[in-house]
């Protein structure tokens, strides 16, 4: 399913124009992306948490160079999905 997928399913389900389904889910991404830049975690109950997991350093090597080069520490958005949405999931997939 895509976005515009997305936005027309919610909006037949709810009855509420497209557009203001586009500005709403929109504005929900801006603030998971605004959420997780500042370094906080969004917990949405029932559905999952959106959090940064920290990656340690490590040594990579550069294959184009054969040279080997450090990666930093850094952070990785991440979603973990809440366990009633995993088990509903793995109950209805075919």
């Amino acid at each position: 399913m895509t976005k515009a997928e997305a936005i027309a399913k919610i909006s037949e389900n709810t009855g509420i124009d497209k557009a203001t389904v586009s500005d709403t889910l929109e504005s929900f991404f801006e603030t998971v992306k605004e959420t997780l830049t500042e370094g906080d975690a969004l917990y949405v109950r029932g559905f999952g948490s959106f959090i940064n997991k920290k990656r340690a350093a490590k040594k990579a090597r550069d294959i184009s160079k054969k040279t080997t080069v450090m990666v930093p520490e850094h952070y990785v958005p991440s979603f973990k999905p809440a366990k009633e949405f995993t088990e509903g999931v793995k109950s209805n997939v075919k």
